[in-house]
């Protein structure tokens, strides 16, 4: 079992399908609910995966709706 934090396994995949290109720049990563969906994690799991992905600097957020 891989001690790593859920969240920062999260942050790892966004990351690798950034850097293979899955994900452009400025196109919007997926959102809370569909990394929920998706990786099957609580909501908490995938907002702290954003902060880790901000923190890189590998994203941007914007609370414009």
């Amino acid at each position: 079992m891989d001690p790593t934090p859920l969240y920062e396994q999260l942050a790892d995949e966004i990351e690798r399908r950034i850097q293979a290109g899955v994900l452009q720049p400025g196109q919007l990563i997926p959102s809370e609910l569909s990394m929920q969906q998706e990786f099957g994690v609580a909501r908490g799991t995938a907002r702290k995966a954003v902060e880790v992905l901000r923190e890189r600097g590998l994203v941007v957020t914007s609370t414009d709706s």
